[in-house]
């Protein structure tokens, strides 16, 4: 089959096998160029590792520490007349290069926030990894199914207090409009934070404690974008907000529980970049295009490979971590530099539909959008025809 991006409002609905493996040899070539990490973690569980930042933090700890890694992930296998999704053909990509390398990697598809699925994960460290070292956190789901409860719950993306309107990059016509969000109700401010809260990263823990299969002195995050004024109308201080304050939350509870281990738990302030979750957001995609035309002019770009092997490197496994006022490991300190975040409102504020090529990185953005689903990526033939069922190796 030839394959080409078929794209519908803010989501690519196919994905590239070839191009999906071409972006995870990218990212494993630029961590390998890194050389070793220091210290780095040796037995590693990532839940929500086949896309963005759980991929990338895979692939740092296989490549740029040698470690063994358990991917945690939910994707779709791919049919003769289907694409797989673009996290399955991540992992079937990265597997291969682990097994090329030699390096110990399994992997387990299917709802994290189940009960069974931690189980699976138990039973594949006690019998294969022994104890992890390393714990990370990377889930994005728009739904969690409570497994204590039966209930699920669904999330929504809206201010609290007071509905906002604000300046919109339109992706599917390429235009500067505005959107108009209402504010959300109590309902949907507890459902957002039982989706995308620390509850199910507290669980995951306390399955791994309660199994002995937890090192001493193991590190666990979960990731975060906070951001500052420009974004926090529709994402800091909105139902997300909310959701991210309750990872501070179990962080707290963590360290608590597993204080007998000496364990360590974050949470970690990522940069905004282009990934399935942050293109369905209002305001994201017109902020990171302004964001990028200001960073790569200062020649301080980070996508998600470089923001990741810099937190392993600079805070997870440095002598001297970095924290914001929060407490978080605080990685995208470039980005919240006041100097950058005058420019991009600069941009904001003066950018309309005939100026965003110009005043805005929105060619970076769309690119790194395309890139998500393997499509863009330099070297790729995408006239050839190719198989769309793509075997994972390692599937436990």
């Amino acid at each position: 089959m030839v394959i080409k991006p078929k794209i519908r409002g803010f989501i690519c609905t196919n994905a590239h096998p070839a191009g999906c493996a071409a972006h995870v040899e990218e990212q494993i070539a630029y961590v390998k160029q890194q050389g070793e990490l220091q210290n780095g973690p040796k037995n590693v569980l990532v839940i929500g590792a086949s896309t963005g930042y759980g991929l990338a933090t895979r692939i740092t700890a296989a490549f740029g520490s040698g470690a063994k890694t358990l991917g945690i992930f939910f994707e779709k296998e791919g049919t003769e007349k289907k694409t797989a999704s673009a996290g399955w053909y991540n992992t079937a990509a990265f597997q291969n290069a682990a097994d090329k390398a030699g390096l110990w990697s399994k992997n387990i598809n299917g709802d994290a926030f189940s009960n069974e699925l931690k189980e699976k994960a138990v039973e594949t460290i006690k019998a294969e990894m022994g104890k992890v070292d390393l714990v990370i956190y990377s889930l994005a789901s728009p739904r969690r199914t409570d497994p204590k409860t039966g209930e699920t719950h669904s999330s929504v993306l809206k201010p609290i207090g007071e509905a906002i309107t604000t300046k919109n990059l339109n992706t599917s016509k390429r235009v500067i409009d505005e959107v108009s969000v209402e504010a959300a109700n109590e309902d949907e401010i507890a459902n957002t934070v039982k989706v995308m809260g620390g509850e199910d990263w507290e669980l995951w823990l306390e399955a791994l404690k309660e199994a002995d299969v937890l090192a001493d002195n193991f590190k666990t995050t979960a990731y975060t974008y906070i951001g500052k004024e420009l974004t926090w109308p529709i994402y800091g201080h909105a139902t997300i907000g909310k959701a991210k304050e309750d990872l501070d939350r179990a962080a707290e509870a963590i360290k608590a529980s597993t204080a007998a281990l000496n364990g360590e738990a974050y949470v970690s302030s990522l940069n905004a970049v282009v990934t399935q979750a942050s293109s369905a957001i209002p305001i994201m995609p017109l902020y990171i295009s302004a964001l990028f035309k200001v960073t790569k002019e200062d020649g301080t770009y980070e996508g998600t490979i470089e923001q990741i092997h810099g937190l392993f490197n600079e805070n997870l496994y440095s002598d001297a971590p970095r924290f914001d006022e929060g407490g978080h490991l605080f990685q995208n300190y470039k980005e919240l530099e006041d100097g950058v975040q005058a420019r991009i409102q600069q941009i904001w504020d003066t950018v309309d539909t005939d100026t965003i090529d110009s005043l805005t990185d929105y060619e970076g953005y769309h690119n790194e959008f395309l890139k998500l689903f393997g499509f863009g990526v330099d070297g790729v033939d995408y006239e050839a025809d190719v198989n769309t069922v793509v075997e994972i190796n390692g599937l436990v």
